[in-house]
């Protein structure tokens, strides 16, 4: 079962497990489960897609009960008229606060324009050695993508060099190894914990939020991070 956090009679939004394509896909023709078709079978009508998760990104997903205000959606997201925030744990000490302006190649080929704003939420360092160090340092980092390119928090934490734990291929594999070997842990770290907009027929303002998953809360403890109810 899904876990519906928001519905009205225009929009619902689930908080989607990590590990759950939205719909059906070439990436994986062996999926035989997608958000889509779990959430129209658990309200009975046909829902739309209003944005997009990787299937290894959790948190909030936002459909529409028709096309019309699908088409309004889109039209808010493409319009950076809907502020997202994500959460992630991510290698090393980040600095308390930054803003990566740094081009993107789409998938066709094209240099595009990304800019991705973060702040450091939390650090944390344990004692096992993961490298070349005694220790191991992480931080918890608090993300509002300015612009919605593929994989774009992935990929810029990345070139900072501050990869996000588990992510496959942008991180790190000699780090995603660690975690697999020393906790048992391959989920991929980056959590969509919120989205503020306009509602799109009512005209009010809506702040929808996700918790975060068990695994996510595992890795905050095990890296002696704060809990999100701390932060």
């Amino acid at each position: 079962m899904l876990e519906i956090i928001y519905e009205d009679d225009v929009l619902i939004a689930i908080n989607k497990p990590h590990g759950l394509f939205v719909h059906r896909t070439k990436l994986d023709k062996e999926a035989t489960e997608f958000a889509i078709q779990l959430l129209r079978d658990m309200i009975g009508q046909r829902v739309y897609p209003a944005h997009r998760l990787d299937r290894k990104t959790a948190g909030v997903l936002l459909f529409t009960k028709d096309q019309a205000s699908q088409s309004l959606m889109n039209a808010m997201f493409r319009n950076k008229e809907v502020h997202k925030t994500y959460l992630a744990i991510v290698r090393g000490y980040t600095d308390d606060a930054g803003t990566i302006d740094y081009p993107l190649i789409s998938e066709k080929g094209t240099e595009q324009d990304a800019i991705t704003h973060y702040k450091t939420l939390s650090r944390g360092e344990i004692q096992v050695s993961s490298g070349k160090f005694p220790t191991s340092r992480y931080s918890l980092v608090e993300v509002n993508p300015e612009t919605g390119r593929m994989h774009q928090i992935r990929r810029h934490m990345s070139h900072i060099f501050h990869p996000i734990i588990a992510d496959r291929p942008h991180g790190c594999n000699k780090q995603n190894r660690f975690f697999l070997q020393q906790f048992e842990m391959d989920t991929m770290m980056l959590h969509a914990s919120e989205v503020r907009f306009i509602h799109p027929i009512s005209g009010k303002a809506l702040h929808i939020q996700a918790n975060i998953h068990d695994e996510f809360t595992r890795m905050l403890q095990t890296l002696n991070l704060l809990t999100l109810k701390q932060v």
